[in-house]
C-alpha cells in the first residue's frame, strides 16, 4: 500500500498509546489522499461516532491547533474525549434538532465523516441532512461500507434501501445533465464534483459546477 502525503495519519496510528483507535488499516490511504489539502488550515470536521475517542483525537492533531473537531454520539459518556479543540455533541446523527445544533454553533463545516452506527437508514438520513450544509469544496465520507452487505445492519446485495445502493443512485444524479432530461439535473449534480469508490469507504468531493461545455480542437487551414 502507498501512502500519500507524508503518511502522518499511518504512522499516528501504529504508534497511538492513549485512547482507544480502531481503523482498518487501508483507510489512512484514503484520508490522506482526500483530506491533505486541509492540513495547517484550521478546518472544521465533524466526526459521527466518538466510542474510545481516539480518532478525535488524532484528526485534531493532523489538522492543526486551529481546527475544530465536533464528535457526535448517543452515548453521553463519549464528553469525557472532550478537549482543546474537540467538543462532543450527544444525540442520534439522525436527529434533524441536533444537526441544526452543531451548524448554528459551526456554520461553516469543512468535513464529515460518518463513522457511526453504520445502519442504513441512518447513513441515508445522516447524508440528506450533513451534505448540503458543508461548506461547496467539501468533502462527505463514509466508511464501513461493508455493513451495506449485512442484513443485521439493514444492508444486502443489491437491496433497496442500502447506502451502498444510495450511492450508486447518486453517480446517476452526478452525470444527469446528460440524461438527456430523464434526470433533473439537481442541487447534487451542481455541487458534486466527483464520487470516489474504495473498498468500505465512498467519498463525495463538493466543488461548484458549471455549464458542461464540449470543445473541439483541430490544425489551422492549411496545416497538418
Amino acid at each position: 500500500m502507498t501512502i500519500t502525503s507524508d503518511g502522518f495519519l499511518h504512522k499516528y496510528f501504529l504508534s497511538n498509546s492513549t485512547k482507544r483507535l480502531h481503523k482498518w488499516v487501508h483507510y489512512f490511504d484514503i484520508y490522506e489522499r482526500h483530506f491533505s489539502r486541509f492540513r495547517g488550515k484550521g478546518p472544521v470536521m465533524i466526526e459521527i461516532g466518538v466510542f474510545g475517542g481516539g480518532s478525535l483525537a488524532m484528526w485534531r492533531e493532523y489538522f492543526g491547533k486551529d481546527s475544530k473537531i465536533i464528535g457526535i454520539d448517543i452515548d453521553p459518556e463519549c464528553k469525557v474525549h472532550e478537549s482543546d479543540g474537540v467538543e462532543i455533541f450527544t444525540g442520534s446523527q439522525d436527529d434533524p434538532d441536533l444537526i441544526k445544533e452543531i451548524f448554528k454553533k459551526y456554520p461553516l463545516v469543512d468535513i464529515v465523516l460518518d463513522d457511526g452506527s453504520h445502519m442504513m437508514q441512518h447513513m441515508v438520513s445522516s447524508f440528506e441532512l450533513l451534505y448540503e450544509r458543508i461548506q461547496p469544496n467539501g468533502i462527505y465520507m463514509v466508511e464501513d461500507m461493508h455493513t451495506c452487505y449485512w442484513a443485521e445492519y439493514g444492508g444486502g446485495l443489491r437491496e433497496r434501501g442500502s447506502f451502498m445502493e444510495y450511492a450508486k443512485g447518486k453517480l446517476d444524479e452526478l452525470n444527469a445533465f446528460h440524461s438527456r432530461d430523464v434526470l433533473p439535473v439537481s442541487t447534487f449534480t451542481k455541487s458534486t464534483d466527483c464520487i470516489a469508490f474504495y473498498d468500505s469507504v465512498v467519498v463525495f468531493e463538493r466543488r461548484p459546477q458549471g455549464m458542461r461545455q464540449a470543445l473541439i480542437t483541430t490544425a489551422m487551414n492549411g496545416m497538418s
